[in-house]
């Protein structure tokens, strides 16, 4: 295969127009091309007057050595990938099935490769099936009632579930699980662009559909599943892992399954087992994140700010990402960008608010929104030991639910500058999953918090025109933006504990689905070089 980098074309090009511009590149007629594969496909609109995408795409010709030696320019070269390998099984032999703990990103993947190679694990997941989990969330947005138990933390596919579906990592790959991960969700119903989009995303309805798929598969590899069960306790001997100790949440039942393997991918909003992992010795520590506000633009403001007006009606919705290192030492950055989104109410505990963003599939709402968040440290946490940032969290949560007398608190910008309560939006409404209620936000954060976010939205401006417009809307709080602890682990992905592998982003170790993912890959392939398969 001969690989083009580089290939530049208008956005309102065909797919004759780009397999001309493959062969015109390569100096060869059109019929020397057999075949055309698109690794990878980009937007460059630096110039509005010219946006153009951008490929990379492997190419099958006759006579490829011929075409190879006669080609110019650092652009063409032979196409080499690394294929996904999982490694050859290991020598003791496992006399339970491996338990993984959560069936978000991490242990699921963990789940699919272990079931695969004929490891049948067990998954508890503590929330519901996620056709049930998806009636459970809409019947909270819609009603205010929280079901602790399943909600937008908590149930089938862990939090990203209910999310913009991002699939771009900034994890170095050089064994190929990126790849694979978008691969296998191919395989399960996700479209074929995500193989080769610079930004993949394929939206929360179709991963639900996905998530449902590789249940079935995991499960007709051997793989079970227990939903409704919540993990509450370890029993070890002479030091190693014997039981995991669970409880239906249904029926309140408590038994012990006895393995001698355990997953921890139990996600960055598990507060109470985070609890139990301490009191059981596990080695962990508080770790620096970051806090904030959800906020709002008409996504064609977006839109002709990032493509320029004409392209901006070609185009799909578009993203942004923006960062600012500010004086005090704070950084104030985007995170969770959801074209065409909505701002959804994700709290998972009682008396509590937490936000998140999230767009289906084809971004087509009328808003942009993204957090806008602030770094904080074990320093700003008040408090000391290693669940020292859930307490902090849970703060701000209680704090944000008093503001919005149990909805989700909202306030317009301009309004968060002067401190002055909100009354009406501005020249937008609102594009929100959840009861919502105007609240000073103001007095949420610290004022150093504060100040930093006005800073940084005052910063975005110089780059999307309109970022810091006074009815843009904010909601609050972002505040499960990534794990506040870490779970050590050794070379081997154990814990301090033998036979607790933790996994995952609430372990401390990824970001978002695809790192997660990888991540929850990494201690698969860990157990696999340990222990034996099956068939």
């Amino acid at each position: 295969m001969i690989r083009i980098q580089q290939l530049k074309l208008p956005i309102t090009h065909n797919r004759e127009q780009l397999l001309k511009k493959i062969a015109r590149t390569l100096r060869i007629r059109q019929e020397t091309v057999i075949s055309y594969t698109v690794r990878r496909q980009s937007i460059d609109a630096r110039r509005k007057s010219e946006v153009s995408f951008v490929y990379m795409v492997d190419v099958k010709v006759k006579n490829e050595a011929d075409v190879l030696r006669r080609a110019k320019g650092n652009q063409i070269l032979q196409a080499k990938d690394v294929p996904y390998q999982f490694p050859e099984g290991g020598e003791k032999t496992l006399k339970h099935p491996p338990i993984i703990i959560g069936s978000g990103p991490a242990g699921l993947f963990c789940a699919y490769l272990l079931a695969e190679y004929g490891f049948c694990p067990l998954i508890l997941e503590r929330g519901k099936p996620v056709e049930e989990r998806t009636r459970e969330v809409e019947k909270f947005w819609q009603q205010n009632i929280l079901n602790p138990h399943t909600n937008v933390q908590f149930g089938e596919g862990g939090a990203g579930t209910f999310s913009d579906g991002k699939l771009n990592t900034l994890v170095k790959d050089i064994k190929g699980r990126n790849k694979k991960v978008l691969d296998i969700f191919i395989r399960h119903g996700a479209p074929e662009s995500i193989s080769y989009q610079a930004k993949p995303h394929i939206g929360t309805d179709i991963l639900r559909t996905v998530i449902y798929n590789m249940r079935n598969q995991i499960e007709s590899w051997g793989g079970a599943y227990l939903f409704d069960t919540c993990v509450t306790d370890l029993e070890f001997s002479h030091g190693n892992l014997r039981a995991v100790v669970c409880q239906n949440q249904t029926t309140g039942e408590i038994h012990s399954i006895e393995t001698e393997l355990a997953v921890l991918a139990i996600g960055h909003s598990a507060r109470d087992t985070f609890a139990m992992l301490e009191s059981r010795g596990l080695q962990m520590e508080a770790k620096s994140f970051a806090v904030g506000l959800r906020v709002e633009h008409p996504q064609e403001m977006i839109s002709e700010s990032q493509y320029g007006k004409e392209a901006a009606q070609i185009l799909d919705a578009a993203p942004y990402k923006v960062t600012a290192n500010l004086e005090n030492g704070r950084g104030v950055y985007s995170f969770c960008m959801c074209p065409g989104g909505y701002v959804v109410n994700a709290s998972s505990e009682e008396g509590q608010i937490a936000t998140n963003g999230m767009s289906y599939s084809a971004r087509d709402g009328k808003n942009a929104n993204s957090a806008i968040i602030v770094t904080v440290t074990p320093q700003d946490f008040g408090a000391e030991g290693p669940l020292a940032g859930v307490q902090f969290q849970r703060s701000l949560e209680k704090k944000a639910f008093g503001l919005g007398k149990g909805k989700v608190p909202q306030q317009l910008f301009g309004d968060f500058e002067r401190k002055k309560l909100s009354e009406t939006y501005g020249s937008f409404a609102s594009e929100i999953k959840g009861l919502h209620e105007f609240g000073a936000l103001h007095e949420l954060f610290s004022e150093e918090i504060r100040e930093s976010f006005c800073q940084g939205m005052h910063k975005f401006a110089h780059r999307i025109a309109g970022f810091d417009r006074e009815d843009a809307i904010l909601s609050g709080v972002e505040s499960r933006t990534s794990s506040p602890v870490r779970i050590t682990r050794d070379e081997e992905f154990e814990s301090n504990r033998k036979g607790i592998y933790p996994c995952g982003e609430g372990a401390g170790y990824a970001g978002g689905i695809m790192s997660a993912a990888m991540d929850g890959m990494k201690v698969a392939e860990a157990i696999a070089q340990k222990y034996k398969g099956g068939d």
